[in-house]
């Protein structure tokens, strides 16, 4: 189980996070969400948790001391505990990060308002983290889509772990197009392929289909990715399709088959 402990000032915004499969996940106890408004430790007689910033400027930044009390009231942790600081300045959360976090026994994710926060707030934390190159309101937003990211990694909250081992990121490949019923909608129909029950040639479809969206929306996630024997055959054809493609061929050339020797066969005499 992993437990996700949320400092922020509107724990209300969480209500998504405790709906549909994360809801199902913290029934099952395979993971925990706690919320803490921080303005709860906030000293003066208005809870005044801002203040204008040193020196002038727009804004209001936080204060430090209720969020450092906040922190230091946390129960002691019963395994590992990443503090982390939801900031436009950290490093960019990925599929990456969200595994390294999945192994983890508890995330306690600080969340800011306003301007921004007293510097001195950052020696709280283990690390800073960005949800992307841009600002929002708060951090609650990405604290939320951070936790979805993790907690979906936890083994039983998706039920098969083929679920999420097969998503875009996962294996470093974007994922292969889906289908339902019906087989024809308005002109559009589902590759025979998936009709076939043909196994092994729908997982080779699926690859190559995963390849291809890579190669086309991800050029930057193509060039990283580490190929199978299998992808030769597969990347031969989608060279065919997109002449460019095999200017990257040497990324693949080493899984090409080596030739089947032919046995001798010895005349008698």
């Amino acid at each position: 189980m992993i437990k996700f402990t949320v400092l922020t000032l509107f724990p209300e915004m969480f209500g998504p996070v405790q709906e549909s499969i994360l809801k199902r996940a913290q029934e099952a106890k395979l993971m925990e969400l706690e919320l803490v408004n921080f303005r709860d430790y906030a000293t003066s007689k208005h809870k005044n948790v801002d203040d204008v910033p040193y020196g002038g400027g727009a804004g209001m930044v936080l204060k430090p001391e209720p969020i450092y009390a906040a922190v230091r009231d946390l129960p002691p942790a019963a395994g590992t505990r990443r503090i982390v600081l939801m900031s436009p300045q950290g490093q960019k959360f990925q599929h990456q990060k969200a595994q390294e976090w999945s192994q983890v026994d508890e995330l306690v994710f600080i969340c800011g308002h306003y301007e921004g926060f007293d510097e001195r707030i950052r020696c709280l934390a283990d690390e800073e983290v960005s949800l992307g190159d841009f600002v929002l309101t708060g951090g609650e937003l990405a604290a939320m889509v951070m936790i979805d990211a993790v907690a979906r990694l936890i083994p039983g909250v998706l039920g098969e772990c083929a679920s999420f081992e097969e998503d875009s990121h996962s294996a470093g490949l974007l994922e292969y197009p889906h289908y339902t019923r019906p087989p024809e909608f308005e002109g559009m129909e589902v590759p025979e392929i998936l009709l076939s029950g043909h196994h092994a040639r729908i997982e080779a479809w699926r690859r190559k289909e995963s390849l291809r969206r890579t190669f086309l929306k991800r050029p930057d996630l193509f060039e990283k990715v580490k190929f199978q024997a299998s992808d030769y055959a597969l990347l031969v054809e989608l060279s065919q399709e997109y002449p460019e493609l095999s200017l990257m061929s040497a990324q693949w050339e080493h899984l090409k088959p080596m030739p089947k020797r032919r046995k001798r066969v010895n005349n008698p005499g």
